[in-house]
């Protein structure tokens, strides 16, 4: 059969596609990637939708066995990936033939990498999409050793390039942002040092959000409390410590925080491969 089997999985993995939008009013958000420019990239080379589902792999420690001959690709975090010992270039086809064994160690910058396998993981869908939302449980089950998964076939014509160059890891990462939506509940200091001040990424995240440490925390010029209100990708939502919040795709529809800023959605992937010890800056445009 034309499937791959899981042999380890590490820290977290799970099937993602490009997500299910328009489910808000019903409580439930999109999902998806949470690097979306990684994922779209592995499927472009092994001639796929973009809309096709990958696996997404969180710190590495990711075997899977291939049961048919196939060709897959890794992109995403740096990292050593092999084939049966042999090391393989990231961002370009790799070929699997039957029985082969593909292995992801932990990454040595960023966190998150995509295998996309031509023909697209076969998962069931809910509500029109193959993604594991974290937060609400819907979706596949989250990979664990034994698992075997189906290859569809939603792939189109090759691609006219088997290689993408991969980004740059920066030792800072930059992220432009967008003040408000209720950035007037925010002392005109807060907004300051949103922007002045270096951020470090806390242990404390995940695929719902990556909380940020800093040596001065955003004070608000309004104790008050907000009703629920809509929250969006990227969105930096602030409780009462001070210490924002930067949402990522499996985040809540509607929360209770101020939210100072929003983080520019061309920058969100970047943001999804931010890991605990990162340091993170923020600039308006």
């Amino acid at each position: 059969m034309r499937k791959l089997s899981i042999l380890q999985t590490g820290p977290l993995c799970t099937v993602q596609d490009r997500g299910r939008s328009g489910h808000a009013p019903i409580g439930v958000g999109r999902s998806g990637a949470a690097d979306i420019l990684a994922h779209d990239a592995a499927n472009r080379l092994v001639g796929n939708s973009s809309q096709a589902a990958t696996l997404e792999v969180t710190f590495g420690g990711l075997a899977l066995r291939a049961e048919f001959d196939t060709v897959v690709a890794v992109t995403g975090a740096s990292t050593e990936c092999t084939v049966d010992g042999a090391r393989q270039g990231l961002y370009s086809m790799i070929t699997l033939p039957a029985g082969s064994i593909l292995t992801l160690a932990a990454p040595t910058s960023g966190l998150r990498n995509y295998v996309a396998v031509r023909g697209g993981i076969d998962a069931p869908t809910v509500l029109g999409s193959r993604s594991t939302d974290t937060l609400s449980g819907i979706g596949p089950e989250v990979m664990r050793p034994g698992t075997e998964l189906l290859v569809g076939a939603e792939h189109a014509d090759w691609p006219a390039a088997d290689f993408i160059p991969p980004p740059i890891p920066t030792p800072t990462l930059r992220l432009r942002i967008h003040y408000g939506p209720r950035d007037d509940w925010f002392t005109a200091r807060a907004r300051s040092t949103l922007v002045q001040q270096n951020w470090t990424v806390s242990q404390d995240s995940d695929r719902v959000g990556i909380r940020l440490d800093g040596a001065e925390p955003l004070p608000r010029a309004v104790a008050g409390e907000l009703p629920s209100e809509g929250m969006v990708p990227g969105g930096l939502q602030v409780p009462p410590e001070g210490k924002p919040v930067l949402f990522l795709a499996d985040h809540p529809v509607t929360g209770g925080y101020p939210v100072i800023a929003v983080v520019a959605s061309g920058s969100i992937p970047q943001a999804a491969q931010l890991r605990p010890g990162d340091t993170v800056q923020f600039w308006v445009g």
